[in-house]
């Protein structure tokens, strides 16, 4: 068992850590949803007008069923490296490996793109509150020591805060609902909203090339599965109940913001004054003082996004490290907090020299560092999220045919074929994500391909330079089935 010893050299996490809840505010707070709800929902309105509610409940769908394949996987993969233990299964080492570094470059992008949200709120509720013109990266910088700290501090830290965090955020978003359906919003209550002409209409692709987003990071489930309590069942009952949430909830709350606009005045307000958009709605609907505990929220929502994120980019460099893809030290953990420490040392040096970087050249934080990062990210996670359907294919019907062929087959060959869609609808509307220029985008998609060809690189050349390391690329798996351990893709 190659794996497992090379995994027990390394060091391993901290097992039975998190059980279901914990698993599931990890991966929400990822997702930011009142950072979401405000900041982004209104970019997601622009594009798709009164059809964005059932967007989410499309897009939920999709996920759904990538959700199944991808689990059914999970039962004999089990590995902090998630998209590449699963893609190296089913398409071999050399795509795994590509597929790894991919995944560290959009995980890394998504973690280090947010201390740009986190500097421009804070600075904003300092000049509000204290009167104070503090630049954006002393904040950033300050919440990256922080975030380096509790990462430190190992998982059971990290998901008390996240939970605590996200409870106040989807409250605040419940508040507004209460009060906008308690008022009678605009008037407009009519069902536009889900209807299947509005909601699938041509026109609307770009929109869902946006929503998709809105489930950026929801498998990061598999990623904690070696510290999951209760093996493959928590991470899976998880997966179900964050994709469940994401797209109920978004589309209740965006439903609501329709209510507050009108069917047929929201695309038009979306485009009039899209960055306060939903901060209108708070202001006209609820109490002055539910308004500025939101703006306080907001802070918070992208603290608890970096911290969420941090986490899962540690532990994919961990197993990266554990298996000699990447430098060995790397999947090391510490004794006392089983937390992958030099994992998050390398992760907090990239975010400093990526923050300093923006700072020195005097880049927009928000228009620079936030988008194009968060445009890195999506890209890289959509192409994982096909990749991998594509591998769970083809690794289901050689080993897992007893879980039946929607599971193995029907189901994440119907994920590929949409979420292929939406990778093309990203790319095209790479321009809208990112708000910059030709030269920006093709750079984006360059360290997309870059981060693959890499992986790809380091694998080919460990099966001939050193095969002994080859062989044990991707079968690290806690739990794994006696039957399958040891295989090689």
């Amino acid at each position: 068992m190659p794996g497992q010893d090379a995994g027990q050299r390394a060091g391993t996490l901290a097992g039975n850590a998190m059980g279901t809840k914990d698993l599931v505010f990890t991966v929400l707070a990822a997702l930011a949803p009142l950072t979401l709800i405000v900041a982004v929902a209104p970019l997601h309105f622009l594009k798709g007008g009164a059809a964005v509610p059932g967007g989410y409940l499309v897009a939920g769908a999709v996920m759904a069923l990538f959700a199944v394949g991808f689990m059914t996987m999970s039962r004999y993969v089990r590995n902090a490296g998630a998209f590449y233990a699963a893609i190296s299964r089913g398409l071999g080492k050399p795509a795994g490996s590509g597929a790894a570094m991919l995944a560290v470059a959009a995980y890394n992008a998504l973690q280090i793109s947010t201390y740009g949200a986190l500097g421009v709120y804070a600075n904003t509720t300092f000049a509000h509150y204290f009167g104070l013109d503090v630049p954006w990266y002393v904040f950033a910088l300050a919440g990256l020591v922080f975030v380096a700290w509790l990462g430190f501090r190992g998982i059971h830290t990290s998901a008390r805060i996240l939970g605590v965090l996200l409870v106040l955020e989807t409250a605040v978003l419940v508040v507004l609902a209460v009060y906008v359906l308690a008022k009678g919003g605009s008037g407009d209550w009519a069902a536009t909203s889900f209807s299947p002409a509005t909601v699938l209409a041509p026109d609307n692709a770009p929109m869902f090339a946006l929503v998709a987003g809105a489930f950026m990071g929801f498998e990061a489930t598999a990623i904690f599965s070696e510290e999951a309590r209760g093996g493959i069942r928590t991470v899976r009952r998880a997966t179900y109940i964050a994709v469940g949430f994401i797209a109920v909830f978004y589309a209740f709350i965006t439903w609501v913001v329709v209510i507050a606009y009108g069917s047929d005045k929201i695309a038009a307000a979306a485009e009039a004054d899209p960055v306060n958009l939903v901060v209108a709605v708070f202001t006209r609907y609820v109490p002055a003082p539910v308004v500025e505990v939101m703006n306080v929220l907001l802070l918070t929502s992208a603290f608890a996004a970096l911290l969420a994120l941090h986490n899962a980019a540690n532990r994919y460099l961990f197993a990266l490290g554990r298996e000699g893809l990447l430098p060995r030290a790397l999947g090391r953990t510490h004794p006392r907090t089983q937390a992958p420490w030099p994992a998050g040392l390398l992760q907090t040096a990239v975010a400093a020299v990526a923050v300093v970087a923006f700072a020195a050249t005097r880049t927009d934080p928000y228009l620079g560092l936030l988008l194009w990062g968060s445009a890195l990210g999506f890209l890289g996670i959509i192409a994982l999220w096909a990749l991998c359907s594509l591998a769970v294919i083809r690794f289901l019907r050689r080993h897992g045919t007893e879980a039946g062929i929607f599971r193995t087959t029907i189901a994440p060959g119907l994920s590929f074929v949409a979420l292929t869609v939406v990778l093309v609808l990203v790319l095209v509307n790479l321009p809208l994500l990112t708000g910059a220029g030709t030269l920006t985008n093709i750079v984006i998609i360059a360290v997309a391909l870059v981060a693959v060809i890499a992986g790809v690189a380091r694998a080919l050349y460990l099966r001939s330079r050193s095969p002994h390391l080859y062989a044990e690329l991707g079968q690290t798996s806690v739990d794994e089935p006696r039957t399958l351990v040891g295989e090689h893709a």
